[in-house]
């Protein structure tokens, strides 16, 4: 573990939010942060998420985990509350939420049904708003808060259906947010990541294809990995992005570039 008088983020509180499994790019962000000299605050849907979580932790005696189901505003509240007592402030909120039932990501895009839509847009983009309601108080010398989003956003993904429309959402929720927050000394950017090879990427049916598709695309044809996200990540979280806010900013080997 990094010393905490060493690094980019060093002496600063940073909260993320969806560790799924040690796969995920929010696990990958964790271990850059402690890298960083950062103090990690976790949340966890459930039991399988708290292991990773703690495996996580394992290293950071000062870090600490809370239960969190980003549905509930009383679960946000308490969240909020807990990081208020233990730490007094916070400096990075990293969003990395996102769901939608099997049935949206399974049935055509026209036939998902007003309970789809609904938890997609809730838990994949209301909750960055929600979260960052009650966050952005403790946030007392300014700060970073961060979201992961997709290029289905603004592209046809034939297999990603309703989450590119919450993608959309939530890359629309950063910029209004960036304003409302902006006078506190808040930005509040999104990182676009190329298709990753996730536990939650392989729950989309087609995935391996659109994984396939992007290697031969894009400029740089190295493997995309949760690691090549990282190093924008803690820039986006450090000093060093102090005029930044607003921003969708790709992390894709360059594929978000290219036409064919």
């Amino acid at each position: 573990m990094a010393s905490e008088s060493q690094g980019a983020l060093a002496g600063k509180n940073v909260l993320i939010m969806g560790v799924a499994n040690r796969w995920s790019i929010a696990y990958a962000i964790g271990e850059a942060v402690k890298a960083q000299g950062a103090t990690l605050i976790l949340s966890y849907l459930d039991e399988r998420m708290k292991k990773d979580c703690e495996a996580l932790l394992a290293d950071q005696p000062n870090g600490k985990m809370y239960p969190c189901d980003v549905s509930k505003d009383e679960d946000i509240d308490a969240l909020a509350a807990s990081i208020k007592s233990d730490f007094g402030r916070l400096d990075t909120y990293i969003h990395s939420v996102g769901f939608a039932p099997g049935d949206a990501m399974k049935n055509s895009f026209i036939e998902t049904t007003r309970d789809g839509w609904r938890i997609a847009l809730d838990i994949s983009a209301y909750s960055l708003v929600a979260v960052s309601a009650r966050i952005a108080p403790l946030m007392t010398d300014g700060g970073s808060i961060q979201t992961l989003t997709y290029l289905g956003s603004e592209r046809v993904f034939p297999a990603y259906k309703v989450m590119g429309v919450a993608k959309a959402a939530l890359e629309a929720s950063v910029r209004y947010l960036a304003w409302d927050l902006g006078e506190q000394g808040i930005r509040v950017n999104a990182i676009s990541a190329g298709p990753i090879k996730t536990a939650a990427a392989r729950g989309i049916p087609g995935f391996m294809d659109m994984y396939k598709h992007l290697n031969e695309k894009t400029p740089l044809k190295s493997d995309f990995t949760a690691e090549k996200v990282t190093g924008l990540s803690i820039f986006l979280a450090s000093d060093a992005s102090a005029a930044i806010t607003g921003e969708v900013i790709f992390a894709d080997n360059g594929y978000h570039a290219m036409g064919m």
